[in-house]
């Protein structure tokens, strides 16, 4: 058994009785399993198959075959359960009417990565919001924040950056599971539809994925460990410049460049910044797709070496301005559209404040950048911790 079991495999030890006298959807994708890879949409098809009435997908699809950002996905017939699977990035990211009034009670069951912008968390959002104005319940089966539950980093989301990436004010790395989350939206921001959350079973709030027990499945075609998800929160923010995040190529996020970049220059200028945790490795490469296809890149590769101290999201932007110092010909931003938005410049809508791209074409001192989002941080934290579900002496509530 595992050290960690996720909340489907709670809700199943202990079935309430809706599961049998309800008309249910079910939010997964395909690392929505049990600590035995089992399925949740096969369980709940194959032990209440009255029940379930319909699935749902996120962004990528329900299976995980979309390999990147604004590639919509459809609706369709599931082949084996005879019912309609209905795409939530596709002609609509919330569910409508039509969708919700077959069913009474919709489960979600998404392994999120601990980042704002991640949008799994955006139509978990959505989700709150259309089943509250319908009257149906949402239950959130949780999942471990695969990078913990302890740190939390950089600026909150300013109203004026609200897009699919960042539906409410959390900080990049937010140090909340999904099903916390789903508490501080429901409430805090006054959605306040019927939920529950099905807790996990055995994590701890300083608990990594890897100290789990649990096997990790690609919650999306470029999250394919653990370790990406580390580097995540400050990585996603090359998304929004002319730098390969590394899609295309086997170490997405982890690796990181540009034709134009000199490996041996750029190190040098990151390790003199001494940054906390981490190793970088110089490094060439070729992505197969996205920026930079079929061109040699020279970067870095961002090995973490203590993830408990790392900075993922000051480690980045550390690297973006010494990137525009070293190149400041070369190196752009990228410009709309960015998932759904078509005026906002895409780096103020990931970074979720037009400061932080302003910190990097100014060169504002990385460590005035960091104090200027602590009273912030604080009052989150202060606000968040009414909704942990867990701590580092035992599981659950």
């Amino acid at each position: 058994m595992t050290a960690v079991q996720p909340g489907i495999e709670a809700l199943l030890k202990n079935p309430p009785l809706w599961l049998r006298e309800k008309r249910i959807g079910v939010l997964v994708n395909q690392a929505s399993v049990d600590s035995r890879l089992r399925h949740t949409a096969d369980l709940l098809v194959g032990t209440y198959p009255r029940s379930i009435r319909a699935l749902f997908g996120p962004q990528h699809g329900i299976r995980g075959e979309k390999q990147d950002n604004m590639i919509e996905s459809s609706d369709f017939i599931h082949p084996r359960f005879n019912i309609p699977a209905f795409s939530l990035y596709g002609a609509s990211r919330s569910p409508t009417a039509d969708m919700l009034d077959l069913i009474d009670i919709l489960i979600i069951d998404l392994q999120d990565v601990g980042t704002r912008v991640y949008t799994f968390i955006s139509t978990m959002a959505y989700c709150l919001q259309a089943a509250g104005g319908r009257g149906k319940k949402v239950v959130v089966l949780d999942r471990p924040n695969p990078i913990g539950g302890e740190q939390v980093e950089g600026n909150l989301l300013r109203d004026d950056c609200r897009s699919f990436v960042g539906v409410y004010p959390l900080p990049m790395r937010h140090g909340l599971t999904i099903g916390e989350l789903a508490l501080l939206f429901n409430d805090r921001y006054g959605i306040h539809c019927e939920l529950e959350v099905i807790s996990l079973e055995g994590w701890r709030r300083n608990m990594l994925f890897r100290e789990t027990g649990l096997t990790w499945v690609s919650p999306s075609p470029n999250m394919p460990s653990p370790e990406t998800a580390l580097v995540y929160p400050g990585q996603v923010l090359l998304e929004g410049t002319n730098l390969s995040e590394g899609r295309g190529t086997t170490r997405p996020f982890e690796i990181a460049g540009a034709p134009f970049i000199e490996p041996v220059l750029i190190k040098g200028s990151m390790e003199g910044r001494r940054l906390p945790g981490i190793i970088l490795r110089e490094a060439y490469f070729q992505p197969t797709f996205n920026k930079w296809q079929g061109r040699v890149c020279g970067g870095l590769h961002i090995h973490v070496t203590d993830p408990r101290i790392f900075k993922p999201y000051a480690t980045t932007i550390a690297l973006l301005q010494d990137v525009q110092s070293l190149y400041p010909q070369q190196f752009s931003w990228t410009p709309p559209p960015y998932e759904y938005e078509a005026k906002k410049m895409p780096i103020d809508i990931i970074a979720g404040d037009g400061a932080v791209r302003e910190a990097v074409e100014r060169q504002r001192p990385l460590e005035e950048l960091e104090s200027s989002w602590q009273e912030d941080l604080l009052s989150f934290q202060e606000h968040a911790q009414r909704y942990h579900l867990y701590n580092d002496l035992r599981a659950g509530k």
